[in-house]
């Protein structure tokens, strides 16, 4: 059984309520469980805190996205309460400021991440928020007995890429494929938002705009 876990919270310090904030008239986190509609996995689960629950049930609901609220702190403890309720044994983690990501990507590093039976994947070399992570519960668990670091707590995956003796590690670089490393996309602050809608009208407002569409206006964009 795979789950795609979407991560959101309402409290962001730098653009608090960023979520329900609109991109192309539709809140932020809309548009990233639209970009992740075409990723191939059993269920689809919209996971916060118990303090954002409210403020995201109707969104998830309207996406068609279960809605799970976990520890605010500890997200590792989230993740691992939301993998026995659905009992999830892979998970595509996702973050809720990612409006562009892939699910082109998503299912590619799902495929190789069961092909390799690895603990974490997660492709390199790519525009930073086009991309997932894809996690083994089993490992998950193992983190969580082993360390009480609130970094590994907060982040969930630093433990097991830091520790590739421990588990199987999968990071393919596909930057001769796609590129653009350099480049944000995540939306983080005001001016990420302002450049995620500048894409938004200036890609068409074609939405999702998947990796392809991405890589021609970042060219575009980088274009003297």
């Amino acid at each position: 059984m795979t789950g795609l876990f979407l991560q959101c919270r309402l409290d962001s310090s730098r653009l608090p309520r960023k979520a329900l904030l609109p991109l192309g008239g539709v809140p932020l986190i809309e548009r990233v469980m639209e970009a992740l509609e075409a990723v191939q996995v059993d269920v689809k689960v919209l996971l916060t805190s118990e303090d954002s629950y409210e403020g995201l049930k109707d969104s998830a609901e309207r996406k068609g996205f279960e809605i799970f609220a976990g520890p605010k702190e500890d997200v590792l403890a989230r993740y691992l309460l939301a993998s026995e309720k659905y009992g999830v044994e892979q998970i595509v983690r996702a973050t809720g400021d990612n409006p562009y990501v892939s699910a082109l990507l998503a299912n590619r590093i799902l495929l190789s991440h069961l092909e390799r039976k690895a603990d974490y994947s997660g492709f390199l070399g790519m525009p930073l928020g086009t991309g997932v992570e894809v996690l083994k519960t089993a490992a998950l668990r193992i983190t969580a007995q082993e360390t009480e670091e609130s970094y590994d707590h907060e982040h969930v995956a630093p433990y097991l890429y830091n520790n590739p003796k421990r588990f199987i590690i999968n990071r393919p670089d596909i930057s001769e494929e796609f590129g653009f490393s350099h480049r944000k996309i995540s939306v983080d602050t005001p001016d990420d938002l302002a450049l995620a809608e500048r894409i938004f009208l200036e890609s068409g407002k074609i939405f999702p705009l998947e990796i392809d569409g991405l890589m021609e206006w970042i060219k575009k964009d980088e274009t003297p």
